[in-house]
């Protein structure tokens, strides 16, 4: 299971890198390095989507890893092919759905002016400056945005303490050294 949960990490940056290494590229090879605003919000939509999806993705990893240590021989049983999906699959929903609040928000903005940030990567502060709207009750929106992405670290945080715990009352030496390997 775990190598089922670092493919779809390792499909995540492959993604994520490609949100932004076109635009890069392009601005190498041109030496344009503005980007339109809605060449922005999209970029900033997929990185984001994908940022969140990190997130969530670690924590099912984390879980994963609990269930392995904490709970070896209910492992198989509470771990199968389709809580797998369910967590991979959960994991990529909430992290389209987080970063769709932000596109909201700043879709809602009106720009005025040339349109064009001088950056070949979309952040969300210089477009949120670019606007000529009043942006307060926008940026609110934008912070609470901030705040569903961290929700998945206490999850991580406490499954490595059930974790530590658990390998700290193994009596052997060999028994701590091969659960400590399986979280590396």
């Amino acid at each position: 299971p775990m190598y089922f949960f670092l493919g779809n990490l390792s499909y995540l940056e492959i993604c994520y890198t490609s949100t932004f290494l076109p635009r890069l590229l392009s601005s190498l090879l041109t030496g344009d390095r503005t980007i339109s605003v809605s060449g922005c919000i999209t970029q900033l939509y997929f990185s984001g989507s994908l940022a969140a999806t990190e997130c969530y993705l670690l924590a099912a990893m984390s879980y994963d890893r609990y269930l392995a240590i904490c709970k070896p021989l209910h492992y198989s049983t509470l771990m199968n092919n389709r809580f797998r999906l369910q967590l991979a699959a959960g994991s990529w929903l909430n992290g389209c759905l987080a970063s769709t609040v932000l596109i909201l928000f700043i879709s809602q903005l009106t720009f005025c002016g040339p349109n064009e940030i001088d950056h070949f990567y979309c952040d969300p502060i210089p477009l949120i400056e670019l606007s000529c709207s009043d942006t307060h009750e926008h940026v609110g929106g934008f912070h609470n945005n901030l705040r569903i992405h961290p929700a998945s670290i206490p999850a991580n945080l406490m499954s490595y303490v059930f974790i530590l715990v658990s390998i700290l009352r193994i009596l052997s030496t060999t028994g701590r050294e091969k659960a400590f390997s399986t979280c590396c």
